[in-house]
């Protein structure tokens, strides 16, 4: 080959970056979709909502807690079904109100 020799395919491999990135990233997420339930929780329990709005709300929040905690720990697979759960139980606390 007689091109540029930055022309070639870069390397992926660094494993070890990669599990660093995803268990941040589990971990931030759990934590920012926790805080986003708790507080639609607490705004939700304030108003004239029925009553199983704000507790799926603190549960789908509770869920992605877990994921957090998961997630930091290295267990990101699981984090990140709990994750897709915890939204989704909100998102029913969403489909009630």
């Amino acid at each position: 080959m007689d091109g540029r020799g930055d022309s070639e395919i870069p390397d992926f491999g660094d494993a070890v970056l990669d599990a660093r990135r995803a268990r941040w990233t589990a971990a931030l997420t759990g934590a920012v979709l926790a805080l986003a339930g708790v507080a639609a929780a607490a705004l939700r329990a304030s108003g004239s909502a029925p009553a199983v709005v704000p507790a799926a709300y603190a549960v789908g929040a509770a869920v992605c807690a877990l994921a957090s905690v998961l997630g930091s720990r290295g267990r990101t697979r699981r984090a990140l079904w709990l994750l897709v759960v915890g939204a989704m139980v909100m998102a029913l606390g969403d489909q009630f109100d």
